[in-house]
């Protein structure tokens, strides 16, 4: 927008700022020239004289080639200001009345995006609450590391997701074992290989994560991958028995992530592996359980980050 008011006013600067709450500081603050832009995010404490006038009174500043414009709604939450080099060409009041109109739509459209940011904080913190009910009801041999959602967005990344698959990813990383929280404890916790009607128990744990999830509408996106994280690439998977494209890819993604932490931190009727030997075993299962395209991703991923989460935590 910086580079667009520059074009659009032929100005040689432009400087969008917003506050922070105390109006003290800039919270955020973006410049532009014709040529070039840069974006500071951190607090920069007020102290330009143009930025203090319009900050105080609250109106727009114009002046031979200055013209300064305040972001308002119900109360000041920042400011545009733009400069020409050019000396003889000053601002003039349509330049000032259309750049307040301008600003005018900027502010909604800044007040949206600081509704969608608060939205988005409230989502992450009630999940991360249920998290941590959950945990108090699953053992924590069953929990992953506090590093399995970085693996499973580094996937993510790694095969060109766009951010709102990202983001369902990261939701599914935290949410994806909900359903073991109606698993009969003495389940969860036996040592001993399981029988055949016990196993169908724990196969069931998808569906029923899936089932507690589903009233909350922001989750939708997400319920597939829960639900789909135990099928298999050949399709011998549970709950559906789906395979290849069938299987969402954010669950394809889940199940190689699933599977390494399981290997790597062991559970309570196997022993832990080695990270080699895990890798190995996600590369031999490559084509069959897994999807190639998501191991190779794995494989590209977990070479930066296993050296140093890893190999600290995979100790007996």
């Amino acid at each position: 927008m910086t580079r667009l008011f520059c074009q659009l006013f032929d100005a040689d600067y432009c400087m969008i700022l917003l506050l922070d709450p105390s109006k003290k500081y800039s919270a955020l603050k973006c410049v532009a020239g014709k040529k070039n832009k840069h974006l500071i995010d951190s607090k920069v404490k007020i102290t330009d004289r143009t930025e203090k006038k319009i900050l105080k009174r609250l109106c727009s500043v114009r002046h031979d080639t200055l013209l300064g414009i305040p972001l308002i709604s119900e109360d000041i939450i920042g400011m545009v200001i733009i400069r020409r080099g050019n000396k003889t060409r000053s601002f003039s009041i349509t330049d000032q009345e259309i750049l307040t109109t301008l600003t005018e739509q900027a502010v909604i459209g800044i007040k949206n995006l600081q509704l969608y940011d608060e939205q988005q904080k409230t989502i992450l913190g009630g999940i991360k609450s249920l998290v941590t009910l959950l945990d108090t009801r699953v053992p924590h041999e069953y929990t992953h590391s506090p590093y399995f959602c970085k693996l499973v967005t580094g996937i993510g990344h790694c095969m060109h997701l766009d951010p709102k698959q990202i983001e369902s990813l990261k939701f599914a990383s935290l949410l994806h074992d909900t359903g073991k929280a109606d698993i009969p404890i003495e389940i969860l916790t036996k040592t001993k290989k399981l029988t055949p009607e016990e196993y169908d128990i724990i196969k069931r744990h998808p569906l029923k994560g899936a089932q507690i999830l589903r009233p909350m509408q922001i989750l939708k996106p997400v319920i597939p991958i829960i639900m789909h994280h135990h099928e298999k690439y050949n399709g011998t998977g549970y709950p559906s028995r789906l395979k290849k494209g069938q299987i969402p890819q954010g669950a394809r993604i889940m199940a190689v992530a699933d599977a390494f932490e399981a290997m790597v931190y062991g559970r309570p009727y196997r022993e832990r592996m080695s990270i080699s030997a895990a890798i190995k075993e996600i590369r031999k299962k490559s084509g069959t359980q897994f999807d190639p395209k998501v191991v190779e991703a794995f494989l590209r991923v977990i070479k930066r980050i296993s050296a140093k989460i890893y190999l600290k935590t995979n100790k007996k």
